[in-house]
C-alpha cells in the first residue's frame, strides 16, 4: 500500500509538471557565524632583527672609514706609497701646471644639483629638508676639518702653512657631492657619478697645486662623504610639509562581543 501511493504521488507530480524532491534528501544546516573573535587584535608576529653588519650606520660608514683610516696611515709619510713618493709622481707629469680652477670646482657639484632640480627632476627631499640636511652636513664637516687640522699641524708640501691634513677643498667638493648622489640616486646613478667626478677632479688639482699631499686629500673625501651620510641620517623632523587631515569620515554602529554597543568612526586620509 506504501509503495502505491509513493508511485501515486510521483506519477501525480510528473503530470503537473513538478520537481519531484529526493526521497532521502539530507537538510544540509549552515555552520554558525563566528562573531566571538572578530574584534581580537591579532598578536604581533615577531620580526628578527636585521645584523649589525647591514644597519643604515655601518653602510653609511664604512667607505668613509677606510678613505679616513688611509689617510691617517699615509699620513706623515707613514705606508707604503708614501706622501713623497705620490708628490713626486705628481710632479713629475705636471712640473709647473698650476690652477685656480679647484677653488671654484668645489661649489660644482651645488650648482649641478640646482640645475637638475630646476630643470623638473624630483629629488629624494623637497627644497627645505635638502637645505637643512646641507646646513647640517656642513657644519659636521667644518667643525671636523678644522679641529683636525690644528690638532695634526701638518705642513703643506709648499709650506706656506701647517694647515693641510686634511684637504678642506677635498671635503667641501665630496660632501656636495654626497648630497648629489643621495638625491637623485633613485633617478639616475649618473647624476652621482658626475658629481663624485668633479670632486675627484678637486682632490687632484689640490695636489697638482702643490697644496696638499695625497693624505690629506684622501682623508678630505672620508670626511666630507661621512658628514653628508651623517646629515642624512640625524635628519628626522620633515619641515615643510602640508599636514594631513582626515576626509571622508564615516560612522557605523559597532556590536561588541559582550552584547553592548557602540559607534565605530572610518576616515581617509588627504594626501
Amino acid at each position: 500500500m506504501r509503495s502505491f501511493l509513493l508511485s501515486s504521488t510521483i506519477a501525480l507530480s510528473l503530470a503537473l509538471g513538478m520537481p519531484v524532491a529526493p526521497a532521502a534528501a539530507q537538510v544540509i544546516t549552515p555552520a554558525a557565524t563566528d562573531t566571538l573573535h572578530k574584534f581580537e587584535v591579532p598578536a604581533p608576529v615577531a620580526v628578527a632583527p636585521k645584523p649589525w653588519y647591514k644597519g643604515k650606520l655601518v653602510r653609511a660608514t664604512i667607505v668613509p672609514a677606510l678613505l679616513i683610516g688611509y689617510g691617517a696611515y699615509t699620513f706623515n709619510g707613514g705606508g707604503f706609497y708614501t706622501n713623497q713618493d705620490a708628490n713626486r709622481d705628481i710632479h713629475k707629469l705636471f712640473p709647473t701646471y698650476r690652477t685656480h680652477l679647484d677653488n671654484i670646482l668645489i661649489f660644482a657639484p651645488y650648482a649641478e644639483l640646482g640645475l637638475v632640480a630646476l630643470s623638473g627632476v624630483e629629488s629624494q627631499n623637497d627644497r627645505i629638508n635638502t637645505l637643512l640636511v646641507i646646513g647640517k652636513s656642513e657644519f659636521i664637516m667644518l667643525a671636523s676639518v678644522y679641529t683636525i687640522k690644528f690638532l695634526t699641524r701638518e705642513t703643506r708640501p709648499d709650506g706656506s702653512d701647517n694647515l693641510s691634513f686634511p684637504s678642506g677643498h677635498t671635503a667641501q667638493a665630496f660632501l656636495a657631492a654626497s648630497i648629489v648622489h643621495n638625491e637623485f640616486r633613485d633617478k639616475s646613478q649618473w647624476y652621482g657619478i658626475g658629481a663624485y667626478t668633479i670632486a675627484t677632479s678637486v682632490a687632484a688639482l689640490r695636489m697638482i697645486n702643490n697644496k696638499h699631499w695625497q693624505s690629506d686629500v684622501v682623508a678630505g673625501a672620508g670626511i666630507g662623504i661621512l658628514s653628508a651620510h651623517l646629515g642624512y641620517l640625524t635628519h628626522r623632523n620633515r619641515w615643510g610639509r602640508k599636514a594631513r587631515i582626515p576626509t571622508g569620515m564615516n560612522f557605523m554602529p559597532m556590536y561588541l562581543p559582550g552584547g553592548g554597543t557602540g559607534l565605530s568612526m572610518t576616515w581617509r586620509l588627504a594626501k
